[in-house]
């Protein structure tokens, strides 16, 4: 999958386009990050069209000039078709030398990303932009149907397409410093 070019926004006086743009960008990433297929087994979602409208909605939105950043906080709740992301917060970090342009998107406490029955959770999030990596960490969980996979850190390289689960921080299911899971094995006909 080809992700989205980091939002950019002609006008910074347009805060509440920029503040969508970003979410937008933040999309992008969590459906790389659900696109797990070469680590559990699902099937690529590469199809999916990510230039749909976004949806947003926090307790609070906040935009934090100074420090270039947005914050969501509050019940972060980030929607784009059926790709649904669930956060208590996400900053977004950005330049602005005349137009804003996305360096980093993080999320934390319990973040969660969801599209039909596949779910990928964990306690952060980070995409960074100018690295086009992707890393979900802290007790992380894939689910798709039955199949499983739980690990500590889950690590996307929108460059070479390699994904990769490690045990780093897992604590789950007794399996510290392990990946582990279960996979359906289709029966016979």
């Amino acid at each position: 999958m080809k992700p989205t070019a980091p939002c950019v926004v002609p006008n910074p006086s347009i805060r509440k386009l920029a503040v969508r743009g970003l979410t937008g960008g933040l999309l992008a990433g969590a459906i790389a990050a659900l696109s797990f297929g070469s680590v559990a087994g699902a099937q690529s979602i590469a199809a999916f069209n990510s230039n749909q409208p976004v949806n947003y909605a926090a307790d609070r939105i906040e935009l934090q000039d100074r420090q270039n950043r947005v914050v969501l906080s509050g019940d972060v709740v980030i929607t784009q078709g059926d790709l649904r992301l669930t956060a208590a917060r996400t900053t977004v970090a950005y330049t602005d030398a005349g137009s804003l342009r996305i360096q980093r998107i993080d999320a934390t406490g319990g973040v969660t990303v969801v599209r039909g029955n596949e779910r990928a959770s964990g306690s952060a999030a980070v995409y960074d932009f100018n690295r086009r990596v992707i890393v979900l960490s802290g007790n992380v969980a894939l689910r798709r149907g039955s199949d499983t996979l739980d690990g500590g850190r889950l690590v996307i390289d929108l460059n070479s397409g390699l994904s990769s689960v490690d045990g780093a921080g897992n604590t789950a299911s007794g399996q510290q410093g392990r990946v582990s899971g279960t996979f359906a094995v289709p029966e016979g006909e």
